[in-house]
C-alpha cells in the first residue's frame, strides 16, 4: 500500500500514533503508582527500599531500548514502516497483559516481581523502536515545509497518554479510598490500556506505506543496516547526547510528579495529578506550535535556545518550590519546565531523522534515543529519589535535569556542525 495524497495528513497521524500512546501511556501509569507497586510486588520493611526496587524495575526496561533499536529497527529499515510498526505495538500488548495480569507478591511470591520484570523488559524491547519509527514514519509522509509540525505530533501523542493517565488517576483518587487504591485501585488504569488494544491493533492495520520507503531501490538486508549504523556512531552517540534532555526533562515532569508531589513535598495524591494533567495538556498545545516554529526560523535556535533555559533555571525553580511547596508552586515549576521541554523537543526530534542516513534512518535515530533513555531518561524517578536521600535537598532533581541539559546543548551543536548538506533544517524545511 502506499500513502496516498487523499488520507488526511491528520489521518494519517491518529493511525501511526495510536500505538505511540499505549506505550507513553502504560509508562506513565507505572510511574503515577510507583509507590502501590512497590508495596504490591517489592514489599519491604524501608518504604524507600521498596520505591526504588519498583523504580528499578521501571528503568529496567529501558535497558532494552538499544535492543529494540537495533534488532527491530534494522527490521524496519529493511521490511518497511508499516509492519515494524505492527510488530511493535503487539509487542507492547504483550507487556501490557504481564503486568496487568501479574498477581501481588503476597499471593505467588517472588514469582511476582520476576513476572513484572519481564513485563517491562518486553515493553522496553517494543519502545526501543515505536518512536523512533512513528517519528520517520511522519517525517517521509510530510512536506518539508511542514516537517516540524507533522513529526511533532509523536510527542504530542504521547501528551494524550499523559492527560489520559492523570485523568483515569484523579477519578480513581476521588472514587476510592486510600486503602482501596493501595489494594486494588492502582489496577484499573492498567485494565484500562489492555481494553484498548484490540482497537489499536485494528487501526495500525490500516497504516499504508510511506511512499519515501517504496522509492527506494536498494533495500540493505539486516547485517548491513547495523554495519551502516556503526560507522555512523558519532552522529548516533551525539544524537544519544541530544536526546537526553528530552528524556530526562519528560519523565521528569511527568511520571515523577506524582510521586514528587505526594511522598516528597508532601501535597495531596490529587493536587500532583491535577499538575501532572496541565501539564500534558499544555505540551498538547505546545508540541505542535514549536514544531510549526522549528519550519519557520529553522531547527538550532530552539534547540540552543531552550537547553540554555533547563541548564540555567532548573534547580533555582525546584529550590524555588521546595523552599515553600504548595499547589500553585508545584504547578508554575511544572509548567515552566515543561514549556522549556516543549520548545526543545519540537525542534530536536525532527532534527534527529533530518541528520540520520535515509537507509538507516529508523534504526540510527532509535538507538540514539534509546541510548538516551537507558542510560539517563528512563532512571530518572530513580535517581532523583536517590539524590534527594542521599543530600537531604529536596530540588536536587534540578541538577540531573541541568546535567541533562548540558549534554543536549553539546549534542546539539556537535550535530549542527557534522549536518549532512541534505538535511532540511532550515526555514521552510
Amino acid at each position: 500500500m502506499t500513502a496516498s495524497g487523499g488520507r488526511s495528513a491528520f489521518k494519517s497521524v491518529f493511525i501511526v500514533s495510536g500505538g505511540n500512546f499505549l506505550e507513553m501511556y502504560d509508562f506513565m501509569v507505572y510511574g503515577y503508582y510507583a509507590g502501590a507497586i512497590a508495596r504490591t510486588y517489592f514489599p519491604s520493611g524501608d518504604p524507600y527500599a521498596s520505591t526504588m526496587a519498583a523504580f528499578a524495575a521501571f528503568g529496567a526496561g529501558f535497558l532494552m531500548r538499544p535492543i529494540g533499536a537495533i534488532v527491530l529497527g534494522a527490521v524496519i529499515d529493511r521490511y518497511g514502516r508499516r509492519n515494524g510498526l505492527l510488530i511493535t505495538l503487539a509487542l507492547m500488548a504483550v507487556g501490557t497483559l504481564t503486568i496487568a495480569a501479574t498477581p501481588s507478591y503476597a499471593r505467588v511470591g517472588l514469582a511476582a516481581p520476576v513476572l513484572v520484570l519481564v513485563g517491562r523488559l518486553v515493553q522496553g524491547l517494543s519502545a526501543g523502536v515505536e518512536l523512533g519509527g512513528v517519528s520517520v514514519y511522519l517525517a517521509e509522509i510530510a512536506r518539508p515545509a511542514n516537517r516540524g509540525f507533522l513529526v511533532s505530533w509523536q510527542s504530542a501523542s504521547q501528551q494524550v497518554a499523559v492527560v489520559f493517565a492523570a485523568a483515569i488517576g484523579l477519578i480513581a483518587s476521588a472514587n476510592l479510598s486510600r486503602a482501596e487504591m493501595a489494594d486494588w485501585g492502582w489496577r484499573i488504569p492498567f485494565v484500562i490500556g489492555c481494553a484498548l488494544i484490540p482497537f489499536l491493533l485494528l487501526i495500525r492495520r490500516r497504516l499504508e506505506e510511506t511512499p519515501a520507503f517504496l522509492a527506494r531501490t536498494e533495500r540493505p538486508g539486516v547485517r548491513r543496516i547495523v554495519a551502516s549504523v556503526a560507522r555512523n556512531g558519532v552522529v548516533v552517540g551525539l544524537g544519544a547526547m541530544m536526546a537526553t534532555l528530552t528524556t530526562v526533562a519528560f519523565y521528569m515532569i511527568t511520571a515523577y510528579t506524582p510521586t514528587y508531589g505526594e511522598s516528597v513535598l508532601h501535597l495531596s495524591l490529587a493536587s500532583a495529578f491535577t499538575v501532572t494533567l496541565c501539564v500534558g495538556a499544555s505540551n498538547l498545545v505546545l508540541l505542535p506550535l514549536f514544531g510549526a516554529m522549528s519550519d519557520r526560523i529553522g531547527r538550532m535556535p530552539l534547540l540552543i535556545g531552550a537547553a540554555l533555559v533547563v541548564l540555567t533555571t532548573s534547580y533555582p525553580a525546584l529550590h524555588w518550590l521546595a523552599a515553600g511547596p504548595t499547589f500553585a508552586r508545584l504547578l508554575m515549576v511544572e509548567l515552566w519546565l515543561s514549556a522549556a521541554y516543549a520548545a526543545y523537543n519540537g525542534a530536536m526530534v525532527v532534527f534527529l531523522t533530518e541528520v540520520m542516513p535515509p537507509a538507516v534512518r529508523t534504526s540510527g535515530f532509535s538507538l540514539a534515543y534509546s541510548l538516551a533513555t537507558a542510560l539517563f531518561g528512563g532512571f530518572t524517578p530513580l535517581v532523583c529519589t536517590w539524590l534527594i536521600h542521599l543530600t537531604g535537598d529536596r530540588a536536587a532533581p534540578g541538577l540531573w535535569l541541568s546535567l541533562a541539559a548540558l549534554l543536549g546543548l553539546t549534542g546539539a551543536l556537535g550535530l549542527r556542525l557534522r549536518m549532512r548538506p541534505s538535511a532540511q533544517t532550515s526555514p521552510g524545511g
